[in-house]
């Protein structure tokens, strides 16, 4: 009887101890928890992150131990999940970061401040890259709005511009760098790019002749550069404004009614002007003097000296 006595007691205190372990062993509600499996059929690894209370114990498989270093990878995967989904909205419709840096270091006028510029080139890469990461996002979405693809292209055209004219600043021209619209300089998706493929392979092919009072060659006798962003929601607006200004600019045209004396863009991309009518028709619709058919036509001097 004493036996069979202490066998139980023995019995009672090995039950509570290990009670005791497997309640000190318990999560806590609504602990997350990372669960990591192996499958015995296939050898890999899988790894699922839910409430404590909803996790399914496998039954085939070896758990194994989620480290720290594997809860910070997570992290990191949805940060940058996050970031990419943001992407998108910042580069193709606000311009945020190109439209701070023009109102900080372009005047009223279209004076560049290239040596600010240039202290601050760290953000205007950040600009560029993205619209990098965007890039895909620009083209594989086929009814992408007309407008966003144009501000996007117009923005990226004139943000590079100024980064060639840094990567070689100072200088007095923008002639002073060899061969500068044809340096393939950025990466787009698979491609380098340079700004003539932007100009004429893509902007000029969208039919909106304006842009060329958009998008800026760094010199004087180019149009001005704005010292604000193009965006889609008063795009149409922005393309009228520049055109308008440029053609107001006795120092690039000098209009009257019966001679106009025009800047070399109209005769180097005169087609473009002449898609819906003739030049003198096009010219009518942005300048402030109404001009004859039969006015006398010629062409300025363009000065390429950097426009600072």
């Amino acid at each position: 009887m004493k036996s069979v006595l202490i066998f139980v007691l023995a019995l009672f205190v090995s039950s509570c101890c290990g009670t005791k372990k497997a309640i000190g062993t318990q999560p806590k509600p609504n602990q997350k928890a990372a669960i990591f499996t192996k499958s015995p059929e296939t050898n890999k690894t899988s790894k699922t992150i839910k409430n404590q209370d909803s996790v399914i114990t496998p039954t085939k498989s070896e758990v194994l131990i989620a480290t720290n270093e594997d809860i910070r990878s997570i992290k990191e995967d949805s940060t940058k999940l996050a970031f990419s989904q943001n992407v998108s909205k910042r580069a193709l419709t606000e311009h945020q970061l190109w439209d701070e840096l023009l109102e900080k270091y372009v005047s009223d006028n279209g004076n560049v401040d290239y040596d600010g510029f240039k202290k601050d080139r760290s953000e205007l890469l950040g600009y560029v890259r993205l619209l990098q990461i965007s890039y895909e996002k620009v083209n594989s979405q086929i009814d992408r709005p007309k407008d966003e693809l144009l501000a996007y292209w117009i923005n990226a055209y004139n943000a590079l511009t100024i980064d060639l004219i840094l990567r070689n600043y100072p200088l007095k021209s923008i002639k002073d760098i060899k061969d500068p619209w044809d340096q393939r300089l950025w990466q787009f998706g698979d491609k380098w790019m340079n700004l003539n493929d932007i100009e004429h392979k893509i902007l000029r092919k969208m039919d909106e002749p304006r842009i060329h009072f958009a998008i800026v060659c760094a010199s004087e006798s180019c149009p001005k550069l704005k010292n604000e962003a193009f965006i889609a929601s008063k795009l149409e607006a922005q393309l009228s404004n520049v055109t308008r200004a440029f053609l107001a600019d006795t120092s690039k045209n000098e209009i009257s009614e019966n001679e106009i004396k025009l800047s070399k863009i109209f005769k180097w991309f005169k087609k473009d002007f002449e898609q819906n009518g003739s030049l003198i028709d096009f010219l009518n619709q942005y300048s402030e003097v109404k001009i004859s058919n039969k006015a006398k036509k010629s062409f300025k001097d363009y000065n390429w000296n950097l426009n600072e």
